[in-house]
């Protein structure tokens, strides 16, 4: 038999998408020699579907991952074409960024910091095993046989398992846009003994910019200014001059359309196996299931600023090719539309989640970890987020350091985990603000002050960056303290300025706090009455209108977190025996032991495991710490 080329490294990364990349710069960055797999080097940070990053509560994630020292806020801040802040008119929880990319040069421009990254290296191939003994990564073997020995391996294949993309009764055994499809890998897994499912995700046709008519549709405009996704960008650098984008409907002849050719929809016909995303369903979804509608929204977004190609944001589908024409061409200013690329459905192979570790690490196979699609997420910053956390646990497993674990009070991403390892999802999961019990806590503005710290102790943010936290810290605490003892009087200034905002004028004197605490005022309206006020670092005056603003709302949430994290601080060990724990319920049993919670709470929220149950383990626990002291 012929010898096969063999290569050894740190960490091996299996998938160049989202996940993948941050997987990849965490595990370089952190002094580990990472080795990047890729089908297609030119698909690197792909966005094979939407073009934009960020939007309600995920927007949350790209802030988090630019907190702990990611890098998909850096990169997006450098090829927007036009960014919106979401929700402004609600609360400070729910404000979310998002901005259309240039997908071209979001692409180019993560691989030049790839390659360009210390102790990381690209390799175009296809995995096609994972190598263990005795329960422990080896490394992982290719197509061509060559062996690549690595102590940790990192699973971000995206959609590309098996995939299969499907339009009518048309279906290509391919990756997204074409690419080769990933056929051998899913074999290597289940003879691990990981369990699989099959999910489903879509995306609409591309058209050609030429064939629209824009005077049918309403223009939609970035905001003025801009504001940057990374904390660590300066924002003068992001005032750009925009890209439009546009709004239409359909219409009750387009649900027409789809309506009678259901029967040709491999949705409704049983071609498609897989389960797809209730919160981001086909058009045909659509028109079923919210039947009492008689428009959709449809937003035309641009693809980058060097094509004519433009998305279809709200009619992704998989109707035959000659009904998705019919389809598209019956919504105002589309009439005369050329399509560029059909929309289709995309089918996938995926892990049941549960079978992973808050550290994203397998319960079966030590130093297995996997982040992004293939955990049955899906949206591009879920995926960047858990690459993000599974690149850091890797690389710190290596260096014998105790793993990062974040929970459901510090962050979205800590939501966006535990959700996934404690909870069944038989639909690909996406993150959306209302999952988030403390949300008032996790706002997308103070990512930096709940989580650089935290990515300064495991070393992916710079002293210097650090540094600029302490200081902005500091300059928050003092000037909130400083508007509470800004006394102000009913001096014409002041009641003049309170009838501009429709205020109650003042009978007596007050604080420029107290007058910040009202609705319709905050601390940026009430600068001319305060000519004290210092100049500030950047986002401090934000953080100081939200603390005076929502001080009570905040208080409360806190008492909260600390009543949660009494159960998350209770650690199950991870050799625990179920089975010794008496008047444990069956059911909760049998989860317990498939599932193997690290803390009574995280426990608390597997399925089939009752408040009851809970109160067991916690007794069991305590009886077991009495014996040992």
């Amino acid at each position: 038999m012929s010898l096969r080329y063999t290569e050894s490294c740190d960490i091996v990364v299996v998938g160049a998408g989202h996940a993948g990349c941050e997987a990849a710069l965490a595990a370089a960055r952190l002094g580990l020699d990472t080795l990047l797999f890729t089908i297609s080097i030119d698909s690197i940070a792909l966005m094979p579907c939407n073009p934009n990053i960020g939007g309600t509560s995920k927007g949350h994630l790209v802030r988090e991952i630019d907190a702990l020292g990611g890098e998909m806020g850096k990169n997006i801040d450098k090829t927007f074409i036009q960014s919106k802040m979401l929700n402004q008119s609600k609360g400070p929880a729910v404000h979310s960024l998002r901005a259309q990319a240039d997908k071209a040069e979001y692409s180019r421009s993560m691989r030049r910091v790839l390659e360009n990254t210390d102790h990381l290296s690209i390799l175009q191939a296809e995995v096609t095993e994972i190598l263990t003994e005795d329960g422990e990564v080896r490394g992982v073997r290719t197509y061509s046989g060559a062996v690549y020995q690595a102590k940790a391996v990192i699973l971000c294949t995206g959609t590309y398992l098996k995939a299969r993309c499907i339009y009518g009764d048309v279906s290509n055994d391919t990756g997204p846009n074409g690419l080769q499809a990933a056929n051998y890998l899913t074999d290597s897994l289940k003879s691990l003994g990981i369990e699989m499912y099959r999910f489903k995700t879509g995306t609409p046709a591309r058209i050609d910019k030429r064939s629209i008519d824009f005077s049918k549709m309403e223009e939609q405009f970035g905001d003025e200014p801009v504001v940057p996704f990374s904390f660590a960008t300066d924002s003068e650098e992001v005032q750009i001059k925009q890209v439009s984008c546009w709004l239409t409907y359909t219409n009750e002849r387009t649900h027409e359309i789809i309506r009678k050719n259901l029967d040709r929809s491999p949705l409704y016909s049983g071609i498609i196996e897989g389960t797809g995303p209730r919160y981001c369903p086909s058009i045909e979804d659509k028109v079923v299931k919210f039947s009492e509608r008689n428009r959709h929204q449809v937003f035309i977004e641009p693809e980058g600023l060097y094509t004519n190609e433009m998305y279809v944001g709200g009619m992704s589908s998989s109707l035959p090719e000659d009904v998705q024409h019919e389809m598209y061409a019956s919504v105002a200013g589309l009439e005369q539309v050329r399509i560029v690329r059909n929309a289709y459905a995309i089918e996938y192979d995926c892990i049941d989640s549960r079978q992973l570790y808050p550290t994203l690490e397998f319960q079966k196979v030590r130093g297995l970890f996997s982040g992004g699609q293939f955990n049955g997420s899906s949206g591009y910053e879920e995926a960047a987020a858990q690459g993000l956390v599974a690149g850091i646990n890797a690389a710190r497993k290596i260096l014998g350091r105790e793993p990062l674990v974040l929970d459901r009070s510090q962050a979205y991403i800590g939501v966006l985990i535990d959700d996934l390892v404690t909870k069944e999802n038989r639909e690909p999961y996406r993150m959306m603000t209302s999952r988030a019990e403390y949300r008032l806590l996790l706002r997308q503005d103070n990512a930096d002050l709940r989580l650089t710290k935290i990515g300064y102790e495991i070393g992916l943010i710079s002293r210097e960056r650090y540094e600029n936290l302490l200081r902005k810290e500091e300059q928050i605490k003092k000037e909130i303290g400083r508007v509470e003892h800004v006394n102000l009087g009913t001096r014409k200034e002041v009641q003049e300025l309170l009838k501009k905002y429709g205020s109650t004028p003042l009978t007596s004197g007050t604080t420029l706090a107290e007058l910040i605490r009202r609705p319709e005022l905050n601390y940026e309206c009430l600068a001319t009455l305060d000519p004290q006020r210092p100049v500030l670092l950047p986002g401090v005056a934000e953080q100081v209108n939200i603390s005076i603003k929502y001080d009570g709302y905040l208080k409360r949430q806190m008492k909260q977190v600390e009543q949660f994290q009494k159960l998350e601080c209770k650690k199950i060990p991870e050799t625990l025996d179920y089975d010794q724990v008496p008047s444990l319920r069956t059911e909760a049993r049998q989860n317990l032991k498939k599932y193997r919670p690290m803390s009574i709470g995280q426990a608390s929220r597997i399925a089939g495991v009752s408040p009851a149950d809970v109160s067991v383990l916690l007794i069991y626990l305590e009886q077991k710490r009495g014996r040992k002291s």
